[in-house]
């Protein structure tokens, strides 16, 4: 088959997927009169990753797992457009990761609203605002986000999603690197890209700002100076990438939560997150803790934070596998609240393979 020939047959099958995508959108239309109808969310996590993890089986190597999903996040970013706005919050400003995690969760065909805090974001989700708001949990490398902790405790949001985004910090600058005096970033950037600093440009100035994005808009404003920050922040303010990937771990990965009002479907393969306390007494966390070993059910992480009441005493979070409404979780969450001065379920979602 000549160059040609395989162009038209390329031809024949970008038709056919524009005929299919048409179909698919037309029965989304239909879909979304029946969840107005029936009030039902239109942002449905669940069966999103459920139709992400059954295509995925089917694919082969041809379109990796993680293309296959971009496409389709795309797909649902559109479906779900034709049936009602969706307004997502997030950590701003915009270009962040933060930004870059709500993109790769809703698409691009969401509205996407920046907030200065990660109070702003729980603040927009409550008071209707936004539909949903995505904010940092965790890093793999420096650890949890106490602002987020916190506010999980004190808000009526609940998760209903987790976002795991590979975090690759990038050097941008018009100068070379011999010419840089001072470098932007964020105070996570420079923890986590200090050997390369260290070695490549020892004598530079470390300037600490408030996010990702403004190291590299400052950077775009001064001619001596670099920015530590992401692609899409180098595409937004034309910025060249000096250095890609200079953090000191390849396995930089940040956790992010999709907040929101509706309870998400068990989507088969599902995480809880909780937060208790106990009474500062021994044994009382063993107590609450053992009815996940008693039913069966894997701890994936622990963190605590102060009650912020009295010195010394407090809160425990918890993720482990299996959704809220299943008997053994039922059980066990029982019996953690018996054991315990207060129990707030945070949530149940899909869990995401991090």
């Amino acid at each position: 088959m000549s160059l040609e020939q395989k162009r038209k047959e390329i031809d024949k099958v970008d038709a056919q997927i524009v005929g299919l995508l048409n179909k698919r959108i037309d029965l989304a239309k239909k879909i979304g009169l029946e969840k107005l109808q029936k009030k039902t969310d239109i942002y449905d996590p669940g069966r999103e990753e459920e139709i992400i993890s059954r295509l995925s089986s089917k694919s082969t190597a041809g379109l990796p797992k993680e293309s296959l999903e971009a496409i389709f996040r795309e797909i649902f970013s559109i479906s779900r457009k034709v049936q009602a706005p969706l307004r997502v919050a997030y950590l701003g400003p915009e270009t962040t990761f933060t930004h870059q995690a709500a993109l790769k969760q809703f698409g691009s065909q969401s509205d996407f609203i920046d907030k200065e805090s990660i109070a702003g974001v729980f603040s927009a989700g409550e008071k209707d605002e936004a539909d949903f708001g995505v904010v940092p949990i965790e890093n793999s490398l420096e650890g949890g986000v106490a602002a987020t902790y916190d506010l999980l405790l004190s808000s009526s949001l609940s998760i209903v999603a987790e976002i795991p985004l590979k975090i690759e910090h990038n050097l941008v600058s018009k100068q070379k690197l011999k010419n840089i005096k001072k470098v932007f970033a964020h105070p996570m950037a420079f923890a986590q890209c200090k050997e390369w600093i260290v070695k490549n440009i020892p004598n530079a100035e470390l300037i600490e700002v408030s996010s990702t994005a403004k190291s590299v808009e400052n950077c775009a404003r001064e001619s001596d100076s670099a920015g530590i920050g992401s692609v899409l922040a180098a595409k937004k303010y034309d910025v060249p990438i000096a250095a890609h990937g200079i953090q000191s771990s390849s396995h930089n990965v940040t956790r992010f939560l999709v907040l929101g009002k509706n309870k998400p479907k068990n989507s088969g393969k599902s995480k809880t997150s909780i937060a208790f306390s106990t009474k500062h007494e021994p044994g009382t966390f063993f107590d609450a803790l053992k009815a996940l070993k008693k039913y069966g059910i894997n701890m994936m992480k622990i963190q605590s934070r102060p009650t912020k009441n009295k010195n010394w005493e407090y809160v425990f979070f918890v993720d482990f596998q299996g959704f809220s409404e299943d008997n053994k979780v039922k059980k066990a969450l029982k019996e953690i609240e018996a054991n315990s001065l207060f129990l707030k379920v945070l949530g149940s979602y899909p869990e995401k393979a991090i």
